[in-house]
């Protein structure tokens, strides 16, 4: 097949969706296919063009056996370096710069006569164009959902000011995904909000984010990363590693920090509000030390230079940079414990992909979630649960995990078996071509 994807982000940027739209294009080239992308330049997570890219410039790029065009756009003024958020109109003066630079670019496909046209959702600026080349080239047109931007952008209140264009934009919306012959997301929760929008629901389809289960894995033994850092043997690492956006609620992990660094004794999380009990230590077990428990922060975004102010004076907080790909299995090897925050109100309309990494390298999962979302419900069974917001709740789960090495590892085995069966690259992205293939 001749196949068009579409979206802003892209190889070879380290995480988020410009990690996922990167494997997914090698892929099917790799099977054959003829794969061309449209997007931008890389800049994320970082909100700066990486070294090598023009920012305001077209290039044309062959990666991997995938051609790539490369499209100018607007780029907000770095928000980490000034400590403070992008606004909502730079938000949408970004977008839509995408949107306007790639347009000739779109059109130009006509003449290549793609058969599967693929928009990636954020941003949904393109998926009018995409559907548009779609029809003109007679071809099949599927738009796949990363999160629901309008949705987030309303709870999280991250473009004040423009209330009533979002509410045009979330009627505009439920009328564009009706145009698309299959319309994907990353979770089932997220499925029955697209049938909420009207998406009737043959031409939903579920495609989850995955992991490479043979690039990350348990490691035993040395790990090189450790020594670099200069972590003690016997420091046990917390670990948050992805993007730091409003989305993650991260500043409860700097609070919790600051309760363990105080030797705050256990409350115990009481009050009905989490989701699943904490455990009790085991009989036996010493309380929890807190000088020997480390936080480390690994990467970039908007809020990170609040977080670095929020945790200045604090010894056991460590912020490092986003590793590289050959690093990525050291780095989530360096946690005796994963945390994993996410904001109440970006509950459900969004699946963090950060998730399956944590649990493919064989480490428990600690994940802020409330009752009956899909996050809390795939992670009862794998990890412990507790309330959003709570860096009481989160200090008290630490020390437990802490005190219970046998229910680290027995967590740990769960989730990477979870992974292997469920979030394997290979057998997520072979169900995708079936179905793009028999649309």
């Amino acid at each position: 097949m001749r196949i068009l994807i579409y979206g802003i982000n892209f190889a070879p940027e380290l995480t988020g969706i410009g990690k996922y739209s990167g494997e997914m294009a090698a892929f099917l080239a790799a099977q054959g296919h003829e794969v061309r992308v449209i997007t931008t330049p890389p800049y994320y997570p970082h909100w700066r063009v990486q070294p090598g890219y023009r920012g305001w410039g077209y290039k044309r790029e062959d990666w991997l056996g995938v051609r790539v065009y490369r499209c100018p756009l607007w780029l907000p003024p770095v928000p980490a370096a000034r400590g403070r958020r992008i606004s909502g109109a730079q938000r949408v003066l970004h977008l839509v710069s995408f949107a306007l630079s790639s347009l000739p670019v779109a059109l130009a496909q006509l003449g290549w006569r793609p058969q599967r046209v693929i928009v990636l959702a954020p941003s949904l600026f393109n998926a009018p164009l995409a559907l548009l080349v779609a029809r003109l080239a007679r071809a099949k047109a599927w738009l796949h959902i990363q999160d629901f931007e309008l949705d987030a952008a309303m709870r999280l209140e991250m473009l004040p000011g423009l209330g009533r264009l979002l509410h045009w934009g979330l009627r505009a919306e439920s009328w564009l995904y009706r145009g698309f012959d299959r319309v994907s997301t990353i979770s089932q929760r997220m499925l029955q909000q697209l049938g909420a929008k009207g998406v009737p629901p043959e031409r939903c389809a579920l495609f989850p984010n995955w992991v490479d289960t043979r690039q990350i894995f348990p490691l035993i033994g040395y790990n090189f990363l450790r020594q670099e850092l200069n972590i003690a043997d016997q420091q046990l690492v917390i670990l948050y590693s992805g993007n730091m956006g409003q989305k993650q609620g991260l500043e409860v992990l700097v609070e919790a920090a600051q309760r363990l660094q105080n030797a705050h004794p256990p409350n115990r999380c009481t009050g009905g509000l989490q989701t699943r009990p904490l455990p009790e230590p085991a009989s036996g077990t010493q309380s929890g030390n807190e000088n020997d428990i480390i936080f480390i922060l690994s990467g970039e975004g908007a809020v990170k230079a609040q977080l670095e102010d929020l945790a200045r004076g604090l010894p056991n907080v460590r912020f490092i940079p986003l590793q590289p790909l050959a690093r990525l299995n050291e780095l989530l090897n360096l946690a005796a414990i994963h945390v994993l925050p996410q904001s109440a109100s970006a509950a459900d309309l969004v699946m963090p992909s950060k998730l399956s990494g944590m649990l493919a390298s064989g480490r428990p999962v600690i994940v802020t979630a409330l009752p009956g979302t899909e996050l809390a419900n795939v992670m009862e069974p794998l990890g412990i649960v507790i309330p959003p917001g709570r860096a009481d709740c989160l200090a008290d789960a630490i020390l437990a995990l802490v005190n219970q090495p046998q229910l680290q590892a027995e967590l740990g085995r769960r989730g990477r078996t979870f992974v292997e069966q469920t979030w394997a690259k290979e057998t997520v992205l072979e169900k995708f071509l079936h179905s793009l293939q028999s649309l």
